[in-house]
């Protein structure tokens, strides 16, 4: 069966009122940005309740599936046969040719399904049930009805056109992407960032993300993986903008000044004030992080107090309830599990306490930082002024 249309599902969207036509517009939006991805011509196009993929020339199906099915909002991908509006005599022909392409094996229980959208069609759901049903079972009697837990669904959507669909594909669920304005992405080489990106971004949150790079300390390749991590997020995110910072004058000003267990705390604070300046600088309303409670010793709950007190950015940390191994397991549904693992280490795990502190208290941290004041300015000052700015797509 080859199919020159695909109807596209969403759920929460239903719920938002009046105000669904713009979540809608922005669906149809990034489906079009999807898309361009894929080679071929593509015209996306929305119906009460429902958007149309229509495929204006050849195209792959499986690179055109996969695309969609990296669109937040969407909750189920068909394809359809699309029938212009015709007579029901002229659609009991159309509906054999449609079962009999689809299945070569007829052999299994089945239920009809008509949405009659077109008020103005002659006959209503219930008896094109009825009717399709029984045509059906007269031109392969090897087929059976099932009303309750049928094999295969066949749905009739009655509306400007007809169209016949039996397979639903499933997308990612969540928001469209930015229908919920924009968040700074701490980004590491880690395994969790990448996924608290991801799960924020499905909530409908644009993306921009921050890298902090410390060489020599780190290599090239440490960064190179990082870039990559963005671009495997950006598939579900739509581009993201990754801000390098130079860390390490920072980093090695910490280390030979404060004391040693505090240095991952302290550095997360400086990591934190120079997110939070970049999301101000790009109109970004909250950061968001990989932090899982009690991880590391930077993420127990005694050091993420300590570190959320330099921020007034509300923090996003959507792995915070999660063990690693959910985080794992969403890392390799994501893809970005295998690139998050290559032994390229980060400024965070440069610079590791033999025995970190696990219960700072923010005066002792404040201390510590006024033993860097009469460089500290200076520093953060010249690793914002020397920022690397990529858009990864």
């Amino acid at each position: 069966m080859e199919y020159k249309s695909f109807l596209i599902k969403y759920a929460e969207i239903g719920t938002k009122g009046k105000n669904r036509y713009v979540f809608e517009d922005i669906l149809c939006k990034n489906i079009r940005s999807a898309l361009k991805r894929v080679d071929g011509k593509f015209l996306v196009r929305k119906e009460y309740g429902r958007i149309f993929v229509d495929c204006m020339e050849d195209y792959d199906y499986d690179e055109t599936v996969e695309a969609l099915q990296h669109v937040f909002g969407i909750v189920g991908i068909c394809p359809v046969v699309v029938i212009p509006n015709q007579p029901w005599e002229t659609l009991e022909k159309e509906l054999i040719t449609f079962v009999d392409d689809s299945y070569l094996d007829k052999n299994f229980t089945f239920k009809v399904n008509c949405r009659r959208i077109n008020k103005e069609y002659p006959m209503h759901s219930m008896e094109i049930n009825v009717e399709a049903g029984a045509i059906l079972l007269d031109a392969f009697p090897e087929l059976k009805v099932d009303v309750h837990q049928p094999e295969v669904m066949i749905h009739i959507e009655l509306r400007d056109n007809i169209y016949l669909y039996s397979v639903r594909l499933p997308g990612p669920g969540g928001l469209p992407v930015g229908t919920n304005g924009k968040g700074m992405l701490l980004l590491s080489g880690g395994i969790d960032s990448p996924v608290a990106g991801y799960l924020v971004s499905k909530r409908g949150v644009h993306l921009e993300a921050v890298y902090f790079d410390a060489p020599p300390h780190t290599s090239p390749q440490a960064k190179q993986k990082v870039i990559d991590l963005a671009k495997l997020v950006a598939r579900y995110s739509g581009a993201v903008t990754l801000h390098i910072i130079h860390f390490t004058e920072i980093q090695e000003a910490i280390y030979q000044t404060c004391p040693e267990d505090e240095i991952t705390i302290l550095m997360r604070r400086y990591m934190m004030r120079i997110a939070q300046y970049l999301a101000e600088k790009n109109d970004c309303q909250a950061l968001i992080t990989g932090e899982s409670i009690g991880q590391v010793a930077s993420q127990t709950i005694y050091s993420l107090q300590v570190t959320n007190a330099v921020c007034s950015y509300p923090v996003f940390r959507p792995c915070i309830g999660m063990d690693k191994q959910e985080i794992v397991s969403l890392a390799e549904k994501i893809k970005t599990y295998e690139t998050s693992i290559l032994p390229y280490e980060d400024c965070c795990t440069t610079f590791v306490a033999k025995h970190p502190v696990t219960k700072p208290k923010l005066a002792d941290i404040e201390a510590s930082e006024a033993l860097l004041a009469d460089k500290i300015d200076a520093l953060l000052r010249q690793a914002i002024e020397t920022e690397e700015v990529r858009k990864l797509w």
